[in-house]
């Protein structure tokens, strides 16, 4: 027994309250539309050392209820951040990323060093020594990838500009590290010498994940989609990123520069849609843990005497941020309303933002009493961010009288038609669409119906369209129609429901095998459902009859009998208000 209670307490303790906190948080803020960062940041605060956790001494029964091992939550918070910068690889390419280059290095640069610069002059002008006001500015200059690029979509010109800011920072990451170092009082002079060391087998490390990759990832990752087992899927892509962050990590490097180029790595193969959904409820949940860590580094007490300083030098931060990255992208080009958005959204301190600060601290650049000062600032900067996104996206309104677009670049501005499942009807189908100039993507979980089409020319991807978000990820929520044209009656009758509910408007086009199945899915929300073996029986019965003697005009009026009959069936079955029309045939593999 004496085991057992060894075991309990503290790791599945606290494994019981990250649990109990995400049961929590995630259902009942998506309840009500608000994102679970709040939520996750306010657990932190109530379950963390300077929430409930102050009086377990006094109440030890609240042991079971708080964090009692806050150290111990760092791994998995850093884990979070590994598999959200992967999961941002995924959504990248080699291509966009190389179209992408001028807006990493030239925006991205522009900002951090302008914001940092700015920061650093006026922490100077207030008396902090240049060292540690330079320090800070790095520190308060950078935004946080964790919380923006959860909440923007990268496919928008927001989330665009976003991303390559929030890029350029993680790469910047490792240079400002070293030069807080080369700074301290007490610094080593080989620290020049040690960051060229580190870029050096940094490069050579990320080259030789970038060769490795192109060609053992794609055999890697067929042979798991082979198996069905979405276990072993996942096990696979777990591997990938763990290896490719500790590649990086072994050199000096940030592991999550591993990560982001395993995330790009994969997704030049056909496997990326279903990594991605696959990974993404660990994501969630490591990101919680990140979150809470966040909440659990505030100290009511502390913001309660400091308050006003707080309150000015976080105002402060966000409002410099906000001009500056909005000013710059007006200066190259950007439209009022995303610059306006886009500035506000990264003006929130970052998750980094903490890292820079310890090591400032560490190199003796800031007093202790400045570092906790500042953590409490960005801790509080964080937890406002889903609140300046929504503020950015007010403004954007206000100042531009043009919505930002919110249709993915790679569509030219032209909504697709997603065609879930790809056998011979969906590639008949895209070869329709195709002819007739209509853009359109295609999903299925068949590696090997992937693999051919992929060779061919057929834009489809690998991914289960009934599990997760899948349809999300693929642009349902921008889509012209989404097509069912797989043979699965039940999986098209929870895809068809799922899409409904989601989206009210969208045109859902489903293959049925007949009238009742075709019933079904109006009963689930189809707008039209094709029966394929209807049209078919009618033609072969015109054909035989015809072919046996019988007059072609009763043979034409007996067919349509038999088809008003069908709608008749179908619209009380489905419970539609009126009969559906039955005009398509050949819908069979």
């Amino acid at each position: 027994m004496a085991g057992s209670s060894d075991l309990y307490s503290p790791v599945l303790s606290d494994a019981l309250v990250i649990l109990g906190a995400a049961g929590i948080v995630i259902p009942v803020f998506n309840r009500y539309r608000i994102t679970p960062v709040i939520g996750f940041i306010l657990v932190g605060l109530l379950v963390g050392p300077f929430g409930l956790g102050r009086h377990v001494f006094d109440h030890p029964w609240l042991s079971y209820i708080t964090i009692t091992d806050p150290d111990g939550l760092a791994v998995f918070a850093e884990f979070g951040i590994i598999l959200l910068l992967f999961s941002i690889g995924l959504e990248l390419s080699f291509a966009r990323l190389w179209q992408m280059r001028r807006m990493v290095f030239g925006l991205g640069s522009l900002e951090l060093i302008v914001i940092g610069a700015s920061l650093t002059f006026i922490l100077a002008a207030i008396g902090q020594a240049f060292a540690g006001a330079l320090a800070l500015g790095l520190a308060l200059a950078l935004s946080s990838t964790a919380l923006v690029l959860k909440i923007t979509n990268t496919a928008t010109p927001v989330g665009r500009a976003a991303l390559a800011m929030l890029l350029f920072e993680d790469i910047a990451l490792v240079p400002i590290i070293f030069l807080l170092g080369a700074l301290a009082p007490h610094a080593d002079s080989d620290s020049m010498g040690n960051l060229l060391h580190t870029l050096l087998w940094g490069s050579v490390t990320v080259i030789a994940l970038l060769v490795l990759g192109r060609y053992l990832l794609p055999p890697l990752f067929a042979q798991a989609a082979r198996t069905k087992s979405p276990e072993l899927f996942l096990a696979a892509s777990l591997l990938v990123v763990i290896l490719a962050a500790l590649a990086t990590a072994a050199t000096g490097l940030s592991p999550i520069v591993g990560a982001l180029v395993a995330g790009l790595l994969i997704a030049e193969t056909e496997y990326h849609s279903e990594v991605e959904q696959i990974t993404e409820p660990f994501k969630g949940l490591a990101l919680g843990v990140f979150l809470i860590t966040i909440g659990m580094s505030i100290d009511i007490e502390v913001v309660w005497e400091n308050f006003g300083s707080i309150v000015v030098a976080t105002v402060g931060v966000i409002l410099l941020k906000a001009i500056v990255t909005g000013v710059l992208l007006r200066l190259m080009g950007a439209r009022r309303g995303t610059a306006t958005e886009t500035g506000i959204l990264m003006s929130s301190p970052s998750e980094t933002t903490l890292i820079v600060l310890s090591a400032a601290a560490s190199a003796q650049l800031i007093q202790p009493g400045t570092a906790q000062f500042w953590q409490i600032v960005t801790a509080i900067g964080l937890t406002v961010t889903p609140l300046l996104s929504l503020a950015g996206k007010i403004m954007a309104r206000r100042v531009d009288s043009v919505e930002a677009p919110h249709q993915p670049a790679e569509d030219d501005g032209k909504p697709r038609t997603i065609i879930v499942g790809f056998g011979r009807v969906g590639r008949l189908v895209a070869d329709m669409l195709t002819r007739h100039g209509r853009p359109y993507a295609a999903i299925d979980s068949d590696t090997d119906f992937v693999t051919q089409g992929r060779r061919q020319g057929y834009a489809v991807t690998f991914g289960n369209a009934g599990r997760g978000d899948a349809m999300m990820r693929m642009g349902a929520a921008h889509a012209a129609a989404v097509i069912l044209t797989m043979d699965e009656p039940v999986t098209a009758q929870r895809i068809v429901r799922k899409l409904r509910a989601q989206f009210p408007d969208l045109p859902i086009i489903a293959r049925a095998r007949d009238a009742s199945d075709a019933a079904q899915l109006y009963r689930a929300g189809a707008t039209h459902a094709v029966p394929e073996t209807l049209e078919s029986s009618l033609q072969l019965s015109e054909a035989v009859l015809v072919e046996t003697g019988v007059a072609m005009g009763p043979v034409i009026a007996s067919i349509h009998e038999k088809r008003d009959e069908l709608r008749e069936m179908i619209m009380q079955e489905g419970g539609l208000a009126e009969r559906p029309k039955l005009k398509s045939a050949g819908l069979g593999d």
